[in-house]
């Protein structure tokens, strides 16, 4: 989840510890749907995946699993910082940049992106390479978030604890937005599918609440942006700490933004 990562760019820094936390956390939250999407499509053994911005390992892992022992995941990122160790065998590790970049040759079975293209500027001309990279009756799975949809971080704004943190989740939606990251791009994912000639367009939705990976997520994510929640006066220090203890108590019913998956296969 590295693609385009710049100063104006990614805003989430893969070169920072907290981001394997971070990848940890998105990991337990979102692989059971990832992999459930996977499965879905029939990708198996022999097959050949380009997993794109990939972040961190889970998903590279889980997509060797199932192509073992002749398959292949090509894993690809701007910062391959947390995917380095896992290269070799089925494996390939690739510094790569999804809309500047040729695909990597070879066609593919499935193309898959998560939490990737709300952060690329621009998406249209990444969107199109994916496409491009897929063999025919090769799947093309986008799983992206939809901060516009739901954008509190707790839904229940009960008390001050809650409303302090749903105002520091804004000010991440504003660093978000001066980034390029488009706030709404998840909702557009089965429309952009189509557009793109790919058949068979489906999309479903997710989004968890009250998980403790979702306070482990919180707190990661706060910790790299704190700086700039403060240099750009969107929050004071003091607020942030209090925000961090708060979270650190298990008592607020934490969620993340819905996370849209949508599917489609080349003709």
């Amino acid at each position: 989840m590295a693609e385009h990562e710049t100063d104006r760019g990614y805003l989430l820094d893969n070169r920072q510890s907290e981001a394997g936390i971070r990848f940890g956390a998105l990991a337990e939250l979102f692989d059971p749907v990832t992999f459930r999407h996977v499965d879905r499509l029939g990708i198996g053994a022999g097959m050949r995946c380009w997993e794109v911005g990939a972040g961190g390992p889970s998903v590279p892992l889980g997509l060797a699993e199932r192509v073992a022992p002749n398959g292949t995941v090509i894993a690809t990122d701007i910062d391959v910082s947390w995917t380095r160790d896992i290269d070799g065998g089925v494996i390939e590790v690739l510094r790569h940049d999804v809309a500047a970049d040729p695909p990597p040759p070879g066609g593919f079975d499935l193309v898959h992106a998560r939490l990737v293209l709300v952060h690329v500027t621009d998406r249209t001309e990444a969107l199109r390479r994916m496409v491009q990279a897929l063999r025919p009756g090769g799947w093309l799975l986008l799983e992206d978030a939809d901060p516009g949809l739901q954008p509190l971080l707790c839904p229940d704004e009960s008390g001050p604890e809650q409303r302090l943190a749903n105002r520091l989740r804004s000010g991440f939606r504003t660093l978000m937005a001066a980034r390029g990251a488009d706030l709404a791009y998840g909702r557009t994912l089965p429309r952009a599918l189509r557009e793109a000639g790919l058949d068979d367009v489906q999309a479903d939705a997710y989004f968890p609440i009250t998980s403790p990976a979702c306070a482990v997520l919180e707190d990661a994510t706060v910790r790299q942006i704190r700086h700039r929640l403060v240099g750009e006066g969107l929050a004071t220090d003091e607020e942030i700490d209090r925000h961090l203890a708060n979270v650190g108590t298990g008592r607020l019913d934490l969620a993340t933004a819905p996370m849209i998956s949508a599917w489609g296969r080349r003709p």
